[in-house]
């Protein structure tokens, strides 16, 4: 009995087994085709992206761009207007200023010291052109180094004996520097010993071709001043004068002094356009002179300033400061007398 039960019920429970594992592989392979809800869930979002609104975040950016682009920010609004109203500021004319200096003058250094602290407080552009003869005991480069301007130091070796000569050489070695490297601008020689109304330097500016303007030289050795320059209705040149003051003097062959005038600096490289023939060479000491021939014969060209009133002085000249003061004489040693007994009882 035991043993013919016992092939039964493992039959049975095999039939079991394997009627569960049909079952389990039948509701396996048909839940294979049924849609998973991972997949339906996944889907839905994908729909509703293209039904819902965008984020908060990129309505507020493509708002602030859509501003931005149609109407400016109230800064940039009021910057707009400021330049619609400020009228457009024409570029200034560069100030060209050449010093002569002499190494007689034992107040050389003082001088341009002096004339430094003048042009520092002259607008910009400008250029400063000091020249001398070359020396290894010279403090000028030193000098102008400490003056903040921009400048241009310039030496030649020639020796001169006459002090004229030697002004006049130095004044063509800067104009040759300045027709060499084409410095635009207005070209004025300051001599050391001239003191300047600063509102000089804008008149200067407004210069086309040439310009002049009266000068006072004060000569405190015979105490007496003498206005030189020209004769003008407003700013028009109608004539030269050589005028003592108090006294009216008639020159026939009028002298301009080399501070009384300036001109354009393209004149230089580019003569034809100011009615220079460009077959004229400049020799040496003749640059200055035909720059002195042109203002005095072509008045035409000429531009009294200050505009107005080319009567107004402007500038001044020290002539007693630019000599040397004549070496003191010294006395013959005085001689002592000695008296006799003899000589002291009578």
């Amino acid at each position: 009995m035991g043993s013919t039960e016992r092939p039964k019920k493992r039959a049975q429970l095999c039939k079991k087994a394997i009627l569960h594992f049909s079952l389990c592989f039948i509701m396996g392979f048909f839940t294979g085709f049924a849609p998973s809800a991972k997949s339906s869930i996944s889907s839905a979002p994908s729909n509703r992206t293209e039904l819902l609104p965008p984020p908060i975040s990129a309505q507020r950016t493509s708002n602030f761009s859509r501003n931005v682009l149609a109407e400016p920010p109230p800064a940039r609004k009021t910057e707009e207007k400021n330049r619609k109203e400020e009228p457009e500021m024409e570029p200034r004319r560069q100030i060209i200023i050449v010093t002569p200096t002499s190494s007689r003058d034992r107040l050389r250094e003082v001088g341009l010291r002096r004339l430094a602290n003048t042009i520092r407080l002259i607008g910009q552009p400008l250029l400063w052109i000091v020249v001398e003869a070359k020396s290894e005991s010279s403090n000028l480069a030193e000098i102008m180094r400490k003056t903040g301007i921009m400048y241009r130091h310039l030496v030649f070796k020639e020796n001169f004996t006459d002090s004229e000569a030697e002004m006049n050489h130095q004044r063509n070695v800067a104009l040759k520097h300045i027709e060499h490297h084409r410095l635009s601008g207005i070209v004025h020689f300051a001599g050391l010993s001239n003191f300047y109304d600063l509102r000089f330097f804008d008149e200067l500016r407004e210069i086309e071709v040439f310009g002049t303007w009266p000068m006072a030289v004060v000569t405190a050795n015979k105490k007496k001043v003498v206005i030189e320059g020209p004769v003008c209705d407003s700013s028009q040149v109608i004539g030269w004068h050589l005028k003592k003051m108090g006294n009216q003097i008639q020159n026939p062959k009028p002298q301009i002094h080399i501070s009384s005038f300036a001109f354009n600096s393209s004149i230089l490289w580019d003569p034809e356009r100011w009615g220079r023939t460009s077959s004229v060479q400049d020799t040496s000491q003749k640059s200055v002179n035909f720059v002195k021939q042109v203002v005095l014969e072509d008045e035409a060209k000429l531009t009294g300033i200050p505009s107005g009133d080319c009567s107004k002085i402007m500038l001044w000249n020290l002539r007693s400061f630019t000599k040397t003061p004549p070496p003191i004489q010294q006395l013959p040693p005085v001689q002592e007398v000695t008296q006799t007994p003899s000589q002291q009882g009578t």
